[in-house]
């Protein structure tokens, strides 16, 4: 059994432990609302344009379609792997960089992949590949619109010079606090909706449909990236709360268990002393 001083000194590592993760728990937990609030507000918005567009897509003719609608043979993929830049969240890195890998070699093992990286997490899984074109880590130090904007706007430049034929979203869906769902999301080509229950209505487009989708579509696809990435910065906070949560417990627990081992062991050294002074007091008396 350890001696008392070395469990008096990892009891008080662990307390230390503790109030470290307690620490971060609230931290993450007032990010997390802020977070939350910001992706609950844009999800109606963004799915209701992306909806419209998808429709407005399905029903033009394949001369007037949109250059970001437009399929080719897949032959080069463009993976965007969305983490964050700190870790201390559980699972919440290592399942995007495993998805990714996944996609890597499985579902795209025949065409030529590249990466471009949201996230230190994700940029240092595959900055030692050759085929990583860019690292756009920077934009959680001012997630704004104009950001992802910039960087939706390479992915859309990208695709439409031919680069590559299809880019692909791979990040975490905020559903809540504890729950984070992983999404492989098409980002290019665009895929129109199968639902064409509107198609036949007779709407009156002004200007043109075709007009209307060339001018909304590079908007669409720019809230939809900024979405994916406020899912993601939503899934971080709530990711690293519920792992100091839960390292907050197994310090408290853990701690527990120390200050019982030692009381035992101190119990156990005081029993000692007295059978020695008792032993030595009948060793005189004889």
């Amino acid at each position: 059994m350890a001696n008392l001083k070395e469990i008096r000194n990892r009891i008080s590592s662990v307390s230390s432990t503790m109030q470290i993760t307690s620490a971060m728990k609230m931290v993450s937990a007032a990010k997390l609302k802020k977070a939350q609030d910001a992706i609950t507000a844009m999800r109606p918005y963004s799915d209701k344009l992306t909806e419209l567009l998808q429709s407005l897509s399905a029903t033009l003719d394949a001369d007037s379609g949109s250059k970001f609608a437009l399929e080719r043979e897949v032959k080069r993929v463009l993976l965007v792997p969305i983490t964050s830049n700190r870790g201390l969240a559980g699972a919440f890195n290592s399942n995007i960089i495993k998805e990714t890998l996944k996609l890597s070699s499985e579902d795209y093992l025949s065409t030529e992949i590249s990466y471009l990286t949201i996230g230190k997490k994700a940029n240092d899984a595959f900055k030692k590949t050759k085929h990583l074109i860019a690292d756009r880590s920077e934009i959680f130090d001012d997630l704004t619109y104009d950001n992802a904007s910039k960087i939706a706007q390479i992915l859309m430049d990208t695709f439409v010079d031919g680069k590559v034929d299809k880019v692909v979203l791979v990040y975490n869906k905020f559903k809540n606090a504890a729950t984070q769902e992983i999404m492989t999301e098409q980002f290019l080509p665009i895929v129109p909706t199968k639902d064409n229950l509107n198609s036949n209505l007779d709407y009156i487009f002004e200007p043109s449909k075709a007009e209307i989708v060339e001018q909304l579509i590079p908007k669409s696809l720019k809230t939809q990236l900024f979405k994916a990435i406020r899912d993601s910065f939503a899934s971080e906070h709530g990711a690293r709360m519920t792992a100091m949560h839960k390292a907050t417990d197994n310090a408290t627990e853990l701690r527990d268990q120390l200050k019982l081992t030692y009381n035992k062991a101190r119990q156990a050294s005081i029993t000692n002393e007295i059978l020695e002074i008792v032993g030595g007091a009948e060793a005189l008396n004889n």
